[in-house]
């Protein structure tokens, strides 16, 4: 099937996706299934094959290309809104490892180190990425983190209903910072200031030059 409902309305496609995915829990068969929509591809298939001009880039099921993304392109191609990246430096200070970027320090949990392919990373700039879902403006979650928060200004925050998108600024990262957080945040569009806190057992970290994952799973 290539490309079957591109052509729908959004209420339309939501309906069509649920009854192909009957059908093929009917039939049995496999599916090869074209489509450029990441939404489709996670409800819909049980592998996911991520291409990139004309090349694979990774293989594998929806949840583990999400969580577990091979390289840049993937981590931030699986996603809505697509991964944060930033481009930091890996400190060792008395015993723990921080990321530096501006004026920003962000402490990555050992358990995270110890996942690094190769140590010597440590002192180098590398690419530090983190979905919008795993920062939280919550004063609670960031009274709790006080070494995984940074400093913002809002610039827009999208009311979504359910949830509430923030865009912000900060030190050392040219474009807006993504954040998915709760409705009913008190956050504003024009806030200065602002503490958020990273859920720091959600980072990635990606080569500068290769772009592929410096992490193991």
């Amino acid at each position: 099937m290539d490309e079957p409902l591109s052509n729908l309305d959004a209420k339309l496609r939501v309906q069509m996706r649920t009854e192909i995915t009957k059908l093929h829990q009917r039939l049995q068969t496999t599916f090869i299934y074209v489509t450029h929509d990441q939404t489709e591809a996670m409800t819909m298939g049980s592998r996911i094959v991520i291409m990139k001009d004309g090349f694979i880039q990774q293989v594998d099921t929806p949840q583990n290309n999400y969580d577990y993304p091979a390289n840049k392109f993937v981590a931030g191609f699986i996603g809505s809104p697509q991964m944060n990246f930033f481009d930091v430096t890996l400190k060792a200070e008395q015993g723990n490892v921080y990321a530096l970027f501006g004026n920003n320090k962000i402490m990555v949990p050992k358990d995270k180190i110890a996942k690094f392919k190769d140590e010597s990373y440590i002192g180098k700039e590398v690419c530090m990425g983190i979905r919008p879902e795993n920062i939280d403006d919550d004063p609670e979650f960031v009274a709790a983190h006080p070494n995984e928060t940074i400093t913002v200004d809002v610039e827009v925050t999208e009311l979504m209903g359910s949830e509430t998108y923030l865009y912000m600024k900060t030190s050392g990262k040219d474009e807006n910072i993504i954040a998915r957080v709760d409705p009913r945040t008190a956050t504003r569009a024009g806030d200065k200031a602002v503490k958020v806190a990273f859920d720091t057992t959600r980072l990635h970290f990606f080569d500068k030059e290769t772009e592929e994952t410096i992490l193991n799973r």
